[in-house]
């Protein structure tokens, strides 16, 4: 029997690289997932289509996570097809490299949406189930820049360090009701969100990185799968960085 058969999992903003290696991961490891999108449409279904032709569960659901009406809706359609939500990942993140003079409200506006509401947003919705099952996992997804800031990166830099800071806090909080919230905080991960750094940039930043490569998603989510099992089950308030010793 796999560590997490039985349990159900949301992963948002599973349609793709990080996202969809921790819902592929988790589904191996036994959990019915259900695969959160926005916009993708195609690509939320070929995460589905992975994770039955290794013949695990799931289903896909549209939701906006930086609405709270979508979101409720999306953790009623779980617990109306699985019973519970044993596990929430809050995946789902966006990203905008730039100055931060050259932002604009709308732009900054869009980050805090999607980064931090939308986390907000899913733990909200969740806990209720969770506190009445007494016991759940939450996993937020940060940034290694949540932990230093970056250059060009202020605004997303900011979004990562709040979800830390309302990791730490949340988990005391639920500590009592035997649920667990932790934070993974990435390094450089070849995924799309990297793509647009040039063979410089790249070069400059595997010159800074004690183990010399980039992360791989997959790297992400062994921990993800780790940190939902019952294995972990005395870690919480965490922020593990998973960089290669880069900070």
């Amino acid at each position: 029997m796999s560590n997490l058969s039985g349990k159900c999992a949301i992963v948002t903003g599973a349609s793709r690289g990080i996202g969809r290696s921790i819902a592929l991961k988790l589904a191996e490891e036994g959990a019915y997932i259900v695969i959160n999108y926005n916009s993708d449409v195609q690509s939320a279904k070929e995460t589905l289509n992975i994770i039955k032709k290794n013949s695990g569960y799931g289903e896909i659901y549209k939701a906006d996570v930086s609405n709270y009406n979508q979101v409720q809706g999306m953790i009623k359609f779980a617990i109306d097809t699985y019973g519970r939500v044993d596990i929430l990942v809050n995946n789902a993140g966006i990203s905008k490299v730039g100055l931060f003079l050259d932002f604009n409200e709308e732009q900054w506006d869009s980050l805090i949406n999607v980064n931090i509401k939308g986390v907000f947003n899913c733990c909200h919705a969740v806990i209720p189930n969770m506190i009445q099952n007494k016991k759940g996992v939450i996993i937020n997804m940060s940034s290694m820049w949540g932990n230093s800031g970056a250059s060009c990166e202020a605004v997303y830099s900011a979004t990562k360090g709040a979800v830390n800071s309302f990791t730490k806090a949340l988990a005391k909080e639920l500590g009592p009701s035997n649920i667990r919230v932790n934070a993974i905080s990435p390094g450089v991960i070849n995924t799309r969100m990297n793509k647009w750094l040039t063979e410089e940039e790249k070069n400059d930043l595997l010159d800074s990185i004690p183990l010399m490569k980039f992360g791989e998603a997959c790297d992400v989510a062994n921990l993800a799968a780790f940190l939902a099992q019952d294995d972990s089950g005395y870690i919480t308030g965490q922020i593990i960085t998973i960089d290669g010793g880069f900070i």
